[in-house]
């Protein structure tokens, strides 16, 4: 097959656990034709949807690990599958991005995740589609809500829509310390909505990263432990990922949203599972493949490029 992958800049990869880089690494070593682009090279031009994508080849090298040829504009109906990977933030470029993906998409091309199905799941709020799962939850941009939400469960977390990594998560225990002054900048005095959370203690245990490929569950989940001190367990925020076999009721969880999520066009998706409550669904561009294999030998570029394969 001929992939393209559109992603953040090769040279900007941490290789030794960048999940992009093992699902280009996988899909070469299968002898499929691997090209990259970034958003900034998608162009709609003489009436078709274009990108400069360069072809790249791979060294075998840990450093110095791909060369790239000299980027060509082609018709994104020219390759077999291509690879949304870029990196949050969803901002209004990203936004822009699945519009013209989704116009190639009804030229002929293929993408992965389906562009208006990453669209349609903000990775916060998508988990309101699934409340039997959730938390107590509260979704609002209003002031007096969010108090009286902490008045009942004392214990909360609050975070942006749009956050990614960790970024923006506070936690506001019964004494109800700067809550005013955290809903007023997260809500930016009321003009943004954001998410509240009960607390769940068993945030200690990790925050588990639990991945759905091609509607099925892979059996093996990364536990995120906070650290010093944190509350948060995101990697980027220093969390220590414990790869860990998944539990009866992550299994339950996955299992219910797998199918459900793949037929609307989510052929990756990593669900956020702490203790026994889903609390995000994330499908930019989630994570923790190497982390996984590194640790428990399963293979979850393999199983990834063996279902995009599958799909096209």
């Amino acid at each position: 097959m001929k992939i393209a992958f559109l992603a953040d800049p090769l040279d900007t990869f941490k290789t030794y656990k960048d999940t992009t880089y093992s699902m280009i690494v996988e899909a070469g070593r299968r002898g499929h034709e691997i090209h990259a682009f970034e958003h900034r090279h998608i162009a709609f031009e003489g009436g078709t949807v274009v990108a400069d994508a360069a072809p790249v080849t791979l060294t075998g090298n840990a450093d110095g690990w791909y060369r790239a040829g000299p980027r060509v504009a082609q018709p994104l109906t020219a390759f077999d599958a291509i690879v949304e990977r870029s990196d949050p933030p969803f901002n209004m470029e990203y936004i822009y991005a699945t519009y013209l993906l989704e116009l190639a998409q009804t030229k002929g091309a293929r993408v992965f995740n389906r562009p208006d199905a990453v669209r349609s799941h903000n990775e916060k709020l998508a988990i309101a589609q699934f409340p039997q799962f959730i938390p107590p939850t509260l979704v609002t941009s209003d002031a007096e809500r969010v108090r009286a939400f902490h008045r009942e469960h004392r214990d909360i977390i609050l975070k942006p829509l749009d956050g990614m990594g960790g970024v923006g998560i506070f936690r506001v225990r019964e004494d109800g310390l700067n809550l005013g002054s955290i809903i007023e900048t997260l809500t930016h005095n009321g003009s943004r909505t954001i998410m509240v959370q009960r607390f769940i203690p068993e945030i200690a245990l990790g925050d588990k990263r639990i991945l759905l490929i091609g509607g099925e569950v892979v059996p093996f989940c990364l536990a995120r432990i906070p650290q010093a001190g944190e509350v948060r367990g995101n990697l980027a925020a220093g969390g220590l990922g414990v790869a860990q076999p998944i539990s009866a009721r992550d299994r339950e969880i996955g299992e219910a949203l797998a199918p459900i999520l793949f037929k609307r066009g989510l052929l990756l998706v990593g669900l956020d599972v702490i203790g026994d409550y889903l609390t995000e669904i994330n499908v930019t561009s989630p994570t923790c493949f190497q982390e996984i294999e590194q640790q428990t030998g399963f293979k979850v570029a393999e199983m990834f490029v063996s279902a995009l394969e599958k799909a096209v």
